[in-house]
């Protein structure tokens, strides 16, 4: 694929910023403006194989997974392609209640397939679950 093409399989990078974002503003409402109504998700999770069936149900999983921080913030993240799929990867830095107040850090790596709407149909991500934030991690 070269700098000009334009077809329906190229993925579309606007919609991963808009993942991003969303996922940054902890706003998982918003993340369901970058799904087709029919995305799906499969996502491998330290407790196993989820998956996710529309976009409702998939910004409900972000939000179980993300939402119930006192502190939240995107440490890094990426985009990219693999042919005709977007890669996107995002390290969170979290501290709450959840793990008694400990900093903690996950880090998410997704492939999604995009149509051409411009928007995610298909998620298969893997996840690292959350761990300690030790002092010289950055």
């Amino acid at each position: 694929m070269n700098a000009t093409d334009t077809s329906e399989s190229a993925p579309h990078f606007a919609v991963a910023g808009a993942v991003i974002d969303a996922l940054a503003s902890q706003d998982f409402a918003r993340l369901e403006a970058a799904l087709d109504v029919d995305a799906a998700m499969t996502a491998l999770v330290p407790k196993g194989l989820r998956e996710c069936h529309g976009p409702a149900e998939i910004c409900a999983m972000f939000e179980t997974w993300f939402g119930d921080f006192d502190e939240y913030a995107v440490a890094d993240a990426s985009v990219g392609a693999v042919g005709d799929l977007l890669q996107m990867r995002w390290r969170l830095r979290v501290k709450g209640a959840r793990f008694d107040g400990e900093p903690m850090i996950v880090e998410q790596h997704a492939y999604a397939t995009t149509g051409p709407s411009g928007r995610i149909g298909r998620i298969s991500l893997l996840c690292s679950g959350f761990w300690p934030e030790h002092g010289d991690a950055a």
